[in-house]
């Protein structure tokens, strides 16, 4: 009885040491994304769990390589936000220029 609560402990004390460790995270791929990134994975022999690690890995020992494409990341986002703002918004501020005119006439 006394072997079966120590293991039982044990076995608390990993699973506990195990959650602290341990994260998970989910993120969402585009179809084509997802199987290209599974292709590209399985005929190297790797797991998209692998790959990811590794990717985090070498931005934790900050790899130049990894966060240049970090970088370059963050600057296509930016440059796509202003992109949308400068389609999607600038005729409605014309439009409301417009409205508010004081010296257009009716």
């Amino acid at each position: 009885m006394q072997v079966v609560q120590v293991a039982s402990a044990a076995v608390a004390k990993m699973a506990k040491h195990d959650f602290y460790i341990k994260k998970s995270v989910h993120f969402n791929l585009s179809k084509d994304a997802h199987a290209a990134f599974r292709i590209a994975c399985f005929n190297r022999g790797l797991s998209m769990q692998e790959v990811i690690e590794e990717f985090v890995q070498r931005i934790l020992s900050e790899n130049p390589k990894v966060l240049k494409i970090l970088d370059d990341v963050s600057e296509n986002k930016k440059n796509k936000a202003q992109k949308k703002f400068s389609k999607s918004d600038v005729e409605s501020i014309f439009s409301l220029l417009e409205e508010s005119d004081p010296l257009k006439q009716e």
